[in-house]
């Protein structure tokens, strides 16, 4: 039996997205998951991560405010332009 390495918060963190997206090796979803077998905390980001990409996803750009669609292209297009401008 092989002796799995555990993961800390950060890392969790960091892994929820693709974790959303079905994008990890088995190994470090089996690593996640046993993590949020354990921890309360990163299970309740995991929910709120599943909320907010479903909530975001029923969106349209009527739903926004001018102000908040123009920040978000103005951001979107400096990432475009180079990735460390919209930081």
């Amino acid at each position: 039996m092989a002796i799995t390495k555990s993961i800390t918060c950060r890392d969790a963190v960091a892994l929820v997205s693709d974790y959303l997206d079905g994008g990890l090796t088995w190994r470090a979803r089996r690593r996640l998951e046993r993590h949020l077998a354990d921890c309360g905390a990163c299970t309740a980001y995991l929910e709120q991560m599943r909320v907010t990409v479903a909530t975001a996803g029923t969106l349209t750009e009527d739903d926004l405010p001018d102000d908040v669609l123009n920040g978000l292209l103005d951001v979107f297009q400096k990432f475009h332009a180079d990735p460390n401008a919209a930081s």
